[in-house]
């Protein structure tokens, strides 16, 4: 059953999750990645800063042991910059070094302890917050592509009695 969990984490991650911010980032115009809702809201590409910072601190740092250095609050406080295709690559390259180091973790090392963000925490309930921090967040960033873009975010085939998605797996480092 560990085992299962940690290939489960790996296949939201990288499996859906990603393809499906990639396919919503996509569908909206390059100005709408910054546009918030309202002042104090955030923005796809706030959320998508504060995704690969987080999974990346999580993961990356607490339970790979890589050495991290976070800024939090710039993650909310961007209101323009960095182009989608920037902000998708660095999504992108962290969730396959995730999936890397995911890779290595052992059912064994689930109960170990970390210190993440100054909390004591295990191996398995880091990764566990990390898929459904994604998770939330991914449904925010595609909420905020069909307002900016109605009708061109379409993630499964409406026309399927099952559910099919549309997206593509990405691609795994070996």
């Amino acid at each position: 059953m560990s085992t299962r969990f940690i290939a489960a984490a790996r296949e939201y991650l990288l499996d859906q999750y990603l393809p499906q911010i990639r396919m919503s980032v996509n569908a909206v115009g390059e100005a709408d990645v910054w546009w918030r809702p309202i002042e104090g809201s955030n923005s796809i590409g706030n959320l998508i800063l504060h995704i690969e910072g987080n999974a990346r601190q999580w993961i990356l740092g607490g339970v790979a042991g890589r050495t991290d250095a976070r800024d939090r609050d710039a993650e909310f406080a961007a209101h323009e910059g960095r182009s989608t295709a920037s902000l998708l690559e660095q999504l992108g390259t962290t969730f396959r070094q995730i999936d890397l180091a995911l890779s290595s973790v052992t059912p064994e090392q689930l109960d170990d302890t970390r210190l993440i963000q100054g909390a004591r925490t295990t191996v398995f309930n880091a990764i566990f917050h990390v898929v459904e921090h994604v998770s939330m967040h991914t449904g925010q960033i595609i909420q905020l592509a069909k307002w900016r873009a109605p009708g061109a975010v379409r993630l499964y085939d409406a026309t399927s009695t099952s559910f099919t998605p549309l997206w593509k797996p990405e691609p795994r480092d070996s």
